[in-house]
């Protein structure tokens, strides 16, 4: 069994300690500790967290592998910190079954970047008329736990409260993509100024919000947990904080994009901004930050959506919508967050890896930096200025909304189980 030494780390942005890593366990944490034929790393007071866990990552396999694969997605998952990813349903054919949630799980194992967590669909096809094999799919080698309908909103309030009445009895997640497709229709954009100074179909934050409440009152009456995917809106965030009050089981997670990025940015058309929810105003921005900052919104999740060039280098409306961001979320967060006084890089470490390993149930991840503890860690160097390049990006699809813009932070180190996916940057 292979040791390592990670000399001089600030362990959650604390001081600086040494961390033993023998096998795929920590076995030590404090200063000074002896090399003893460890391969030694010399952190030099760069930010040690516990693995990152993304509850929210499009791997495309099977189906679209032009845009994406499991092994492209989780070296680019390994890159941006993540030792664990939960892989979205909407694949061709559709994770709606055992077998394909199964393939999936086992593509993950193979490749072995980072563990890769399959969500089920909540329906068949996502097409929301009927639900989905979900016991099936739980009780399968894949373990599910998690299921959604992502891409698509489960609208049917009478689907919406079975699937809830289903997962409840292992204590399963229903993941809502919140979206009332009958006030969507036709939308490109946030509905607001900007999109009645463009003339784009406007996308109203009341479509979001409307199903969000439906929701948490469905979970309350039924008692079981529901999650809302890539909230975006400060009428979002109220309801959230709402049902949280009543004690009702509502997580929620926010996309590292919307923490940065606004609307103002469609008056260039270009397509690398073209995203679902789409991007909103400035004062749902500072909204986002704080709530996640109060944790009225648990979690960040990527929604990594890759796509191949020629479906984004194209027209506005005719492109897809989705961005990348696995690659880049740990430096978004630190930027919006971080720097801005908002999160420590405990919580930070709450709000990437705990929480979300704790929503999803992804055993062995999320955990402390402590002896005892397995060894999936991210080392990050949270001193680095620079700009971002995505052609030298990990993933299969280059769709970034943060090309040549200098964010702050790289990960330099990611291990899994005490094994190094990521050294000095680069993937073993």
């Amino acid at each position: 069994m292979s040791k390592t030494l990670i000399r001089g780390a600030k362990v959650l942005g604390g001081e600086p300690q040494d961390v033993l890593i023998d096998g795929e366990t920590i076995t030590q944490v404090g200063t000074g500790l002896p090399a003893d034929g460890a391969d030694v790393v010399e952190a030099g007071g760069r930010i040690l967290l516990p693995g990152l866990v993304d509850l929210h990552t499009h791997l495309r396999e099977p189906g679209r592998e032009d845009s994406e694969t499991v092994l492209t997605g989780t070296r680019a998952a390994a890159s941006g910190g993540y030792t664990a990813v939960f892989a979205m349903a909407n694949t061709f054919p559709v994770a709606d079954t055992a077998g394909v949630v199964e393939q999936v799980w086992r593509l993950g194992q193979e490749h072995g970047y980072c563990d890769v967590r399959p969500i089920g669909a909540v329906t068949v096809g996502l097409d929301g008329k009927k639900l989905a094999e979900l016991g099936a799919m739980h009780e399968s080698a894949a373990g599910v736990t998690v299921f959604s309908d992502d891409g698509k909103c489960v609208h049917d309030a009478v689907i919406m409260r079975r699937a809830l009445e289903y997962v409840k009895a292992f204590d399963g997640v229903v993941a809502q993509h919140a979206q009332e497709p009958r006030l969507t229709e036709g939308a490109q954009m946030n509905e607001g100024v900007v999109s009645a100074e463009l003339g784009l179909g406007g996308w109203p934050a009341v479509a979001e919000e409307s199903i969000i409440a439906r929701d948490v009152l469905l979970a309350e009456h039924v008692g079981s947990r529901v999650h809302i995917c890539h909230l975006s809106t400060a009428g979002s965030v109220e309801i959230v904080r709402w049902a949280k009050s009543r004690g009702i089981r509502v997580t929620a997670e926010v996309t590292p994009h919307h923490l940065l990025l606004t609307d103002e940015l469609v008056r260039s058309y270009n397509p690398v901004y073209k995203v679902n929810p789409p991007l909103r105003t400035e004062r749902d921005v500072m909204a986002l930050r704080e709530a996640l900052a109060d944790g009225t919104i648990d979690i960040v999740a990527t929604d990594h959506a890759p796509h191949p060039h020629e479906d984004k280098d194209c027209e506005w409306a005719a492109a897809a919508m989705g961005m990348v961001g696995l690659e880049t979320a740990l430096s978004v967060v630190q930027g919006t967050m971080v720097d801005t006084g908002l999160l420590d890089w405990a919580g930070v470490a709450d709000r990437m890896s705990f929480q979300p390993a704790r929503i999803g149930q992804a055993e062995g991840h999320g955990r402390p930096v402590s002896a005892g503890e397995p060894a999936n860690l991210t080392l990050v160097d949270s001193a680095y200025r620079g700009p971002v390049d995505p052609a030298g990006f990990a993933s299969r699809s280059r769709n970034t909304p943060y090309e040549g813009r200098e964010l702050p932070g790289r990960v330099t180190h990611t291990w899994l189980r005490g094994k190094a996916t990521l050294v000095d940057g680069k993937l073993t």
